[in-house]
């Protein structure tokens, strides 16, 4: 069967291509991998208690809560406070002036330098003000210019020249965040503990102006999983189709046609790819092309599968037989933890490349003994759900959901030599451990049972390559568009009926970027026909 529109990939971005191209009128089939919807972006089941799996929180950045409002869509929301912790002080970022207590927690751990501190935080400040104006009204792509006249002359007309001046600066700021703090910050562990809540190589502008966002955290009453099912509600009330279990395999933009493993067919008019990048490359095949697209397409293809996927997680789920008052009376319902101010130093760079280059002679020792450090000096991301939601765990117990940053390939290469799952349960263990020394004293005794999800995990699940969350690799050229003033270009491949949508396509990227792609995704096809 034909249709209008296929879209491939129920993530965030396809599903809000999906929402607005139903609503026109169009008919529009999406197909999904798995047996539901979201990706990165889903609320787990498991003994009574809702785990977040991927995204913690959102983050409106002038775009999540527009783009509801547009849909006509009701998500209740609760308030999402973030911590920050380094071993036992626990602070709570609830306003502006939050950054000075941020500065005092720093100098307690590191006295001897305090004016690098006092450097850092009026720069801390300007950036944040920087994303303050980025983000500071509704995003144009989902008002109705045509007929808002009070939205272009009482708020974008005002913005936009603060927008291009901003901008302009941060332009200037896009240097990975380790290197701009280098210039002066001498102290590594002071480095290390400013630099371990983002990822590796972020833009130093959108690193340390995340205290701007962190201010304006949400949470999705239900779970950050709702937001991708009202979504995919949105679009079926509207006559749009969903196809789960359903893997693309071959793509023939020649004709037109994809298969799925099956070898099922599919005929489209428009194609909307919002799913990994390097896997539509790969399946793309290019019987009947002319010769200008082909050439276009094999230096798509070379781009696209010569880069590498960004940072990747590991995810520990907690059910904890302890009430949620307990935790509550040592932080928010999200935290930034750091249960060492020594810092990772070289241990998740320089030691995992030394190591990793051993190949096939790597021994379970050398990696279990460098493990060991990575988790007692690493900086975890801790969500607890129903400290921002009553409803997430059984009454009289707490769900805790503890991620952190690490390596792809060790995963990788721990497979190959057959000892995946014990390398997993001693990270299981070691970050239990680690946590019941430190923040969470109760914990080794007051779990009951634990699961997790590894980098590997997260590729098998949401099919991204090296089991990336954020898209492309901050530290690599990335082939993807990286200027707000192209945006629109993000969505474009060398074909003129086929577009792109979702994390891949613009860098960095998000749940508000994936949002946004997928809207103009749309909005293409439908100027398209």
């Amino acid at each position: 069967m034909n249709y209008d529109t296929i879209i491939v990939g129920g993530g965030i971005a396809g599903l809000t291509a999906g929402a607005y191209l139903a609503r026109a009128g169009k008919e529009v089939l999406l197909l999904e991998k798995n047996s539901i919807c979201g990706g990165l972006v889903n609320t787990i089941e498991h003994n009574g208690f809702s785990f977040d799996a991927g995204l913690k929180a959102l983050e409106d950045a002038g775009i999540i809560k527009t783009m509801l409002h547009d849909l006509g869509i009701e998500l209740p929301f609760y308030p999402n406070p973030v911590s920050i912790g380094i071993e036992d002080t626990i602070i709570a970022l609830t306003e502006r002036e939050s950054i000075e207590t941020y500065k005092n927690l720093l100098i307690k751990y590191y006295p001897e330098s305090v004016n690098e501190i006092n450097r850092l935080i009026p720069i801390v400040e300007k950036f944040s003000k920087y994303v303050d104006t980025l983000y500071a009204v509704e995003n144009p792509e989902f008002k109705d210019l045509k007929n808002d006249r009070d939205f272009i002359f009482t708020k974008l007309l005002p913005w936009l020249p603060k927008f291009l001046y901003t901008l302009n600066s941060i332009n200037k700021l896009m240097m990975p965040v380790e290197s701009y703090l280098q210039k002066f910050i001498t102290n590594r562990s002071l480095l290390d503990m400013i630099a371990q809540h983002f990822f590796r190589d972020m833009p130093a502008f959108f690193a340390l102006g995340y205290f701007s966002l962190y201010l304006n955290y949400f949470y999705p009453a239900g779970g950050t999983g709702m937001l991708a099912k009202v979504l995919e509600d949105t679009m079926r009330s509207h006559g749009g189709e969903i196809q789960y279990n359903t893997k693309i395999t071959r793509v023939y933009p020649g004709i037109k046609k994809i298969y799925d493993e099956t070898n099922a067919e599919y005929g489209y008019n428009t194609l909307i790819w919002a799913s990994d990048l390097k896997t539509f490359y790969a399946h793309l095949l290019d019987n009947n092309l002319d010769k200008q697209t082909l050439r276009a397409l094999r230096k798509k293809q070379q781009e696209i599968l010569l880069s590498r996927g960004g940072d990747s997680v590991f995810e520990l789920f907690l059910e904890v037989d302890e009430p949620p008052e307990t935790f509550k009376a040592i932080t928010t319902g999200h935290l930034l933890y750091a249960p060492s101010r020594k810092g990772l130093g070289d241990v998740h760079k320089g030691e995992l490349e030394t190591i990793l280059a051993q190949g096939n002679s790597i021994t379970k020792e050398i990696v279990m003994d460098w493990l060991e450090r990575f988790l007692a000096l690493n900086t975890y991301e801790i969500s607890i759900p129903v400290l921002k939601d009553p409803k997430m765990a059984p009454s009289g117990k707490t769900g805790i959901v503890v991620n952190f940053f690490i390596a792809y390939d060790i995963f990788n290469v721990v497979q190959q030599a057959g000892w995946y799952d014990e390398f997993r349960e001693r990270i299981e263990r070691g970050v239990i451990e680690v946590l019941s020394k430190s923040i969470f004293p109760m914990l080794k005794e007051k779990c009951k049972h634990y699961f997790s999800y590894t980098p590997l995990s997260i590729k098998n699940w949401a099919g991204t390559s090296e089991g990336a969350i954020t898209g492309w690799s901050f530290s690599n050229a990335k082939p993807a568009v990286s200027n707000m003033l192209q945006v629109n270009k993000s969505v474009q491949t060398p074909f003129c009926d086929i577009f792109q949508a979702g994390q891949w396509t613009y860098s960095p990227s998000g749940v508000p970027m994936a949002i946004l792609t997928g809207k103009i995704a749309s909005r293409m096809i439908l100027n398209h026909n």
